[in-house]
């Protein structure tokens, strides 16, 4: 009677993640969508500089209200979110397939490669985010190629701890050695056993990755780094705000920043969602 009230509940913790899992990617994907089609709808009109509408609250005719210049709040917000989106995914996924080839390189490629990685790692980590990010896009030219090179360069160690210690844990279990001792090439352990074990780990780490980049990258931009003031950045346009929220303006920086956190959150929920249901090692965090 107890083991069957046990699976019961089983089932229905799993079923809750299921559910939790597609809710996330629904959320996430029509809010994904959405934003492109508002982008590709908007274009480049909505952020034309109109004087005479200057300075006036969210309404019907301007969601979000309109900026000292007239520009449409709505319009800014969203071409900020698609810069800052297609920035944190080339980003998030230049970091994944560096954690990847780091991870791979230290399980597969003897002690002495695995020490390296490992202190590359350590070395890495001990920086600030911030400031070697900072660093690296600035070496790099600035402007959005620098941003996404320091993100690209910033963001892997994290991940490419966790991809090792898993390929070490496949690398040294017992089927493995079976199959070394059949005559199995690296390759067809590699393809066969280790690659059914780290795919899911890396698009977890990759969605996880993303919303971090996407934060950065407003920070990098909120701080005056990268783009240009022209351009809608999301980070721009708050810290452009900053200056006239003590004049009434509110809506300057409140739509834009909950647009901001309501993206990255969305994506840090499917992710987190994905982990727990893949790893019951997270069901209770």
């Amino acid at each position: 009677m107890s083991a069957a009230r046990s699976l019961t509940r089983g089932r229905g913790r799993r079923l809750t993640g299921r559910t939790r899992l597609l809710i996330s990617a629904a959320t996430t994907g029509l809010l994904l969508v959405g934003i492109i089609l508002c982008s590709l709808f908007i274009g480049e009109q909505g952020l034309s500089v109109k004087l005479e509408l200057r300075d006036l609250p969210p309404s019907l005719q301007h969601l979000f209200g309109t900026d000292w210049l007239g520009r449409d709040m709505f319009s800014r917000t969203v071409q900020g979110l698609t810069l800052s989106v297609a920035v944190g995914l080339a980003g998030a996924a230049g970091s994944t397939v560096i954690a990847m080839m780091m991870g791979l390189a230290a399980a597969f490629l003897g002690r002495k490669v695995d020490r390296v990685v490992t202190w590359l790692i350590d070395a890495t980590l001990s920086v600030p985010h911030l400031v070697m990010l900072i660093l690296i896009a600035f070496v790099s030219g600035g402007g959005i190629q620098g941003i996404m090179i320091g993100i690209v360069f910033t963001h892997w160690p994290s991940l490419a701890r966790v991809i090792r210690a898993e390929a070490l844990s496949v690398v040294t279990a017992d089927y493995v050695a079976v199959s070394r001792g059949f005559g199995r090439t690296r390759w067809w352990i590699m393809r066969h056993h280790l690659a059914p074990h780290l795919l899911p780990q890396l698009f977890i780490g990759f969605l996880l990755l993303f919303p971090h980049a996407v934060l950065h990258e407003a920070a990098i931009t909120f701080l005056g780094l990268g783009f240009s003031p022209h351009q809608p950045a999301i980070g721009i346009i708050l810290s452009e705000s900053m200056r006239y929220l003590s004049s009434g303006m509110w809506w300057l920086a409140v739509f834009p920043g909950l647009a901001l956190l309501v993206t990255v959150r969305a994506f840090d929920m499917l992710g987190h969602s994905l982990q727990r249901l893949i790893d019951p090692k997270h069901s209770r965090t």
